[in-house]
C-alpha cells in the first residue's frame, strides 16, 4: 500500500512530534512513522518514568528527615515498589496519551514499524509484529 504525504517524519520524540504539529499547522498532509510508542524513549522509558522513580525516592528519603521540620511519624515508611513502579508508568502513559491526542487533533498520520529511506521521496515502513509493511513517498521527510 503506497500512501502520498507533503511531510513524513521518521520518529515520533520531541522533536519528531513538535514538527509534525507544525507542519499540519502550516497546511501540510503529515505522516509520523513510529517503532515503538509515541513520544519517543525519553518519554516513554526514559527521561519521564526515571524522573518519577527518582521523586518517590526524594521523598523516601525526606522522610527520614521529618523531624528537622518539627513533624513525628509514628511508626516506619516503607516503599511499595510495585506501586512505586506503577505511578512511574502512569505519568508516561498520561503523556503518551497527550501525544496520541495531538496526533488526532492536528490530523496527523501515524504508520507504526520501523522507517526506512529507500530513496529522495519515499520511506519504508518495516513492520512492527502483526501489522503489514507499508510504503509512503512524501515531498519532505525529517
Amino acid at each position: 500500500m503506497a500512501t502520498h504525504y507533503d511531510c513524513v517524519i521518521v520518529g515520533s520524540g520531541p522533536g519528531g512530534y513538535e514538527t509534525a504539529v507544525r507542519a499540519s499547522q502550516l497546511g501540510m498532509d503529515t505522516a509520523i512513522v513510529e517503532k515503538n510508542k509515541l513520544g519517543g524513549v525519553c518519554l516513554n522509558v526514559g527521561c519521564i518514568p526515571t524522573k518519577a522513580l527518582l521523586k518517590s525516592a526524594e521523598v523516601m528519603a525526606e522522610s527520614s528527615h521529618m523531624s528537622d521540620f518539627g513533624l513525628e511519624l509514628d511508626g516506619t515508611v516503607t516503599p511499595n515498589f510495585p506501586k512505586v513502579i506503577e505511578r512511574s508508568r502512569g505519568a508516561a502513559d498520561q503523556m503518551n496519551q497527550g501525544v496520541q491526542f495531538l496526533m488526532k487533533k492536528n490530523d496527523i498520520d501515524v504508520h507504526y514499524g520501523r522507517g526506512r529511506l529507500t530513496d529522495a521521496d519515499t520511506v519504508e515502513i518495516e513492520p512492527s509484529t502483526n501489522m503489514d509493511g507499508d510504503e509512503i513517498g512524501e515531498e519532505k521527510t525529517i
